[in-house]
């Protein structure tokens, strides 16, 4: 069955285009760890073209994701991360226990983190710099599965998203589980081709640590072992002993993840007893990923899509296999997906591991054009293009706020307050964002968090002469869907400020 596996993989090769190959005759003197030195390592930067754009891409990739990495206030998901990593390292695990619904890795890293310091900075630092390394992975993923030009657009795609540079520079788990899925993706392509018992191993152990950074890293990893298990299912029947090498990844998961994974079916019950309050669904949450993954824009997502649907078109061509792989992890995340937005609240950056698969199809599509005019500058137009696709959505998203800006807003209410004045946050919960950069005791105020309108009257009752400024976001129509905290205050108050999904009311 491998034997006929390769004999069709070799008629197939002698038969596709010829290879574009920027290094021209050049071979890369380094082949594996034990050819790492100085002068091999100078070599191949000279020479290779592939090495060259990669070191440019992975630097670009740096500037973006760390330029202005401060410039945004904390909002309210980062604001609750300070909260968990201010905590002791069991504490955090007593948390996630209790009912906290993400995993404790990236929680206990930015625990640490908090050693050298507490500010936006220093709690972005970690997703940022995981969004750089992630660049060079996707381009071994991509040389991997398919070739190095591959690999390299892809690179490219990653360097410029606006979606993963976003999420790079905001102190959630994305761009750690993100990291580890395309750690493990590496380690994978080439289990699948070796069959060692320790590539299998290691994919078993980052898929773990992508889990332990964000429980929806178990769908990616799910898709992909029951991926290997469709290519290896003949050598299976065959002999049932063939199965050993992914079962050993999965026994390296599954020791790994066992505490995780006792706590995660408490949580997915508990999550799933009553039915989202926010998030997309259904077909809305597939479009709005493709639409977010593509850069926030219609057009882009359009181009985009059209360019994967012809790389998994090119990528049966070249290997059925292949093309069932791309199309299968696809289908099975959104199958998921939207199964559970009916069920939990879902966002498109639940699925930022996606975006690997998305963009290695991108990439794949520049065969067919290369096809038609076999010359390597279209290489560098594909590259080009993902610039220019992504320059317009970076360029607003460098100009103004991104977030909402409680850091502005703490500073502006400060100069509002007086003594003895009421400040009242809506939702309750948003207190946090509020906390990281206000304090009551200093600007002598009292602080309440409220989410209805019968916790609007009581405070009302008792302010006596006092002045209640009321802070107000976007969630509270999700902590108050029947609106009658909203019609309240349309009633009671009178806006004065209003910013980026936030607007202050005062009683006066």
């Amino acid at each position: 069955m491998g034997k006929k596996r390769e004999e069709r993989e070799k008629e197939k090769k002698s038969r596709a285009d010829p290879e574009c190959n920027l290094d021209g005759e050049f071979r890369s003197p380094i082949r594996s760890f034990q050819d790492l030195s100085v002068e091999n390592i100078r070599n191949a930067l000279t020479n290779s073209r592939y090495l060259q754009i990669l070191l440019s891409l992975t630097i670009i990739g740096f500037i973006l994701r760390f330029f202005n990495l401060g410039y945004n206030s904390l909002w309210l998901d980062e604001a609750s991360t300070y909260t968990f990593a201010s905590m002791s390292l069991p504490g955090i695990w007593e948390a996630t226990t209790g009912g906290e619904f993400n995993p404790p890795l990236f929680y206990w890293v930015e625990h640490l983190m908090l050693t050298f310091g507490n500010n936006e900075v220093i709690l972005r630092f970690v997703p940022a710099l995981l969004g750089v390394l992630t660049i060079p992975l996707v381009y071994l993923i991509g040389k991997e599965f398919i070739d190095r030009n591959v690999g390299i657009i892809a690179a490219a795609a990653f360097t410029f998203s606006p979606f993963l540079v976003f999420y790079s520079q905001e102190a959630r788990a994305y761009s750690m589980m993100l990291f580890f899925v395309a750690l493990a993706m590496v380690v994978y392509l080439k289990a699948l081709k070796t069959d060692a018992l320790t590539d299998w191993a290691l994919f078993g152990v980052f898929s773990a640590l992508a889990f332990w950074s964000h429980f929806y890293g178990f769908v990616i990893i799910a898709s992909l072992v029951l991926y290997a298990l469709y290519v290896k299912i003949g050598r299976i029947r065959e002999d049932i002993r063939n199965i050993k090498p992914i079962a050993l990844a999965v026994v390296v998961f599954s020791l790994i993840c066992l505490p995780l994974i006792i706590v995660t079916i408490q949580l997915f019950a508990k999550r799933t007893a009553g039915g989202p309050t926010f998030g997309l669904q259904g077909l809305g949450l597939i479009i709005q990923t493709f639409n977010q993954i593509s850069g926030f824009s219609d057009l882009a997502m359009i181009i985009l899509f059209v360019l994967f649907v012809v790389g998994i078109v090119q990528a049966f061509i070249i290997d059925r296999d292949k093309g069932v792989f791309l199309v299968s992890l696809t289908i099975l995340t959104f199958a998921i997906s939207y199964f559970l937005s009916y069920r939990i609240p879902m966002q498109p950056r639940y699925l930022i591991f996606l975006s690997i698969i998305f963009f290695i199809g991108v990439a794949i599509s520049y065969k067919p054009v290369f096809s038609l005019i076999s010359n390597p500058g279209v290489i560098y137009g594909f590259i080009a293009l993902m610039v220019l696709l992504s320059a317009p959505t970076l360029a607003g998203y460098y100009s103004g706020y991104s977030k909402e800006d409680w850091r502005g807003f703490s500073t502006e209410l400060g100069t509002m307050t007086k003594t003895g004045d009421y400040v009242v946050v809506l939702p309750g919960y948003v207190l946090q964002p509020l906390n990281y950069y206000y304090s009551n005791a200093t600007d002598g105020t009292l602080l309440f968090g409220v989410s209805t309108a019968d916790e609007l009257d009581k405070i009302s009752l008792q302010k006596k002469n006092n002045t209640v400024y009321y802070i107000v976001t976007g969630d509270i129509m999700s902590a108050n869907p029947n609106g009658d905290a909203l019609a309240w205050l349309k009633e009671h108050g009178k806006p004065l400020v209003q910013g980026n999904n936030m607007v202050i009311f005062t009683s006066g």
